[in-house]
């Protein structure tokens, strides 16, 4: 993404600043590493499987890898477990299926030390040949964060699809 700035006028008289941005990236808010976490410094990952093509370590690092994929069909969970508990405010989700044509369910939760949990969005996508990528971004307001929790239904009409994870990334403050 490139910056520049409008010198013009308009009718207020004052100046507008402005970005271009990709095509690609049209809508999406810029990802600024401002306030991200480095989760591989301060929590545990757990996963209920893995295939060894496509680590769980990957999605932590933004688009930097091939992403994580479940060993086995069915649903999966991935849990990301703070050493200590931790102030959230974005949580940004990207699931990207160019093979398979399927209807996916998530569920996105956090729990406190203490033990509770709630849950934050359950989403359902359609994948198809047209839509082969889901990005989510959720502004939010969470202290105290000890677990979030990424449950996964990867195909809930055949049962049969691979569960997939692109990106992970969550930012405190």
């Amino acid at each position: 993404m490139s910056a520049s700035e409008f010198d013009g006028r308009d009718n207020g008289g004052g100046s507008m600043r402005k970005r271009i941005i990709d095509g690609d990236d049209a809508g999406l808010p810029a990802e600024s590493d401002a306030g991200r976490l480095n989760l591989r410094e301060i929590a545990t990952v757990e996963v209920t499987s893995e295939d060894e093509r496509f680590p769980i370590e990957t999605v932590f690092a933004g688009n930097e890898g091939p992403g994580w994929r479940a060993a086995q069909p069915g649903k999966q969970i991935i849990r990301i477990i703070f050493d200590e508990p931790t102030a959230v405010r974005r949580i940004r989700l990207r699931f990207d299926e160019p093979e398979m044509e399927r209807t996916q369910e998530f569920t996105l939760s956090w729990c406190t030390a203490a033990g509770s949990c709630k849950e934050i969005v359950r989403q359902s996508w359609n994948f198809s040949r047209a839509a082969t990528a889901e990005i989510e971004d959720y502004r939010v307001n969470l202290e105290g964060v000890a677990v979030l929790e990424l449950a996964i239904q990867p195909d809930i009409s055949r049962k049969d699809g691979l569960a997939t994870l692109s990106s992970w990334l969550v930012w405190g403050g």
